[in-house]
């Protein structure tokens, strides 16, 4: 999908809940309130992102802080890695916003204040199109190489 929104400079007017919920409705027939659940839906899965994210790197965190802290420096990486947390946290929010309804995605907004949201939401496309692909590429390399071993034959 990044890629489709790359090429065609394309940006979401529709949370992917609410888009999924209205095609069960127009073409399987169901009879559900689409505002309602999609509501519902959005939150719980924006909930469970949210934590799973920020777990992840804080796990990723604390093991990095384990490897390289000593007594000197724990308070100059301990200031570091709450830096890094915090625009983990901002950016988690600006790529959440694009998968929630309008009127949340509107309160949002005014909380941030007047950001380009559409510039940042194509510059995390691009980012992680260049990363998926470059670990793509890290993984067929490091297999390649492993499969060359003579040992393993």
């Amino acid at each position: 999908m990044c890629t489709v929104n790359i090429v065609f400079d394309r940006v979401g007017k529709v949370d992917p809940v609410t888009r999924g919920l209205q095609i069960a409705v127009n073409w399987v027939g169901l009879q559900v309130d689409v505002r309602f659940w999609s509501q519902h839906i959005s939150f719980i899965l924006v909930g469970i992102i949210v934590i799973t994210s920020i777990r992840g790197l804080l796990i990723t965190l604390t093991k990095f802080f384990y490897a390289i802290s000593s007594s000197k420096s724990s308070n100059i990486i301990v200031l570091a890695l709450a830096q890094i947390m915090g625009m983990y946290f901002v950016s988690s929010v600006v790529l959440i916003r694009m998968n929630m309804p309008l009127e949340y995605r509107s309160i949002i907004t005014e909380v941030l204040g007047d950001l380009q949201f559409n510039f940042y939401h194509r510059w995390f496309d691009v980012i992680f199109l260049v990363s998926a692909l470059s670990s793509i590429g890290f993984l067929y390399l490091a297999r390649k190489q492993v499969s060359n071993n003579p040992l393993d034959n």
